[in-house]
């Protein structure tokens, strides 16, 4: 994958001739220092940018050349996403946002399937409330619970526990793991936290737009050590 922006003297090259899987049912973490093309990498897998050259594929469609309504359709029913900024609408309760995507797409609710999600995501006594009653790792969960509720494909989290606590930053990640680890979910995340990278399966390393490294069952150490040789290398 490649992804240039802008022309001439003054394109910027974000992505670099990236060559890369993610296996389904795993979290997999993307790391690099600051524009090293996570966020593009991330923007570009999810169809929300064109690659320059290169293609993606997601569950088995190749989503360049997709028209708009295609890549709509594709990025409803087969991707899930978590935000920093969560995109909870203020006036709907918890358990309407997190039934929204199923209620644009016109799809019944999978009853088992949402109350397991709920279930997992310790959202039961919270469903009746509205963001603003909410505090930011239930609000965090919502939004989770939101990516979950369709059965995507494939979850891309871009720094999801980025403005939250430690406390509040420690379930975001606990349910994470736990989405996959019971739920079966593919989860991509991008962050800039060594801890927060420790809970997934593997990390990758991001530097200048292209995947230098990737470390296997990362700890937060390890992780750490990983970035700071990625900082001496350049």
């Amino acid at each position: 994958m490649r992804k240039r922006f802008g022309a001439g003297e003054s394109a910027i090259e974000a992505l670099k001739g990236v060559n890369v899987t993610f296996p389904s049912g795993a979290f997999t973490a993307v790391m690099g220092p600051s524009g090293s093309g996570k966020s593009t990498l991330l923007h570009c897998l999810a169809g929300l940018e064109t690659l320059t050259s290169g293609s993606v594929s997601l569950a088995g469609v190749e989503i360049n050349g997709l028209s708009d309504t295609e890549l709509t359709r594709l990025r409803r029913d087969k991707i899930g996403f978590i935000f920093q900024s969560y995109n909870l609408l203020p006036t709907l309760t918890a358990r309407q946002n997190i039934l929204l995507p199923l209620d644009l797409a016109g799809r019944a609710v999978d009853r088992p399937w949402f109350d397991r999600v709920v279930e997992v995501l310790g959202l039961g006594d919270r469903l009746d409330h509205r963001p603003a009653q909410l505090s930011g790792g239930q609000q965090v969960r919502v939004a989770a619970a939101r990516a979950l509720v369709t059965r995507p494909a494939v979850v891309f989290a871009d720094e999801p526990t980025g403005s939250l606590d430690t406390r509040s930053g420690a379930e975001v990640l606990s349910f994470l793991r736990t989405s996959v680890h019971e739920l079966g979910q593919t989860v991509v995340m991008v962050t800039h936290d060594p801890v927060a990278a420790s809970c997934a399966d593997r990390v990758l390393f991001l530097v200048d737009g292209t995947v230098v490294s990737e470390l296997m069952e990362p700890t937060a150490d390890l992780v750490l050590d990983g970035l700071k040789k990625l900082e001496q290398g350049r």
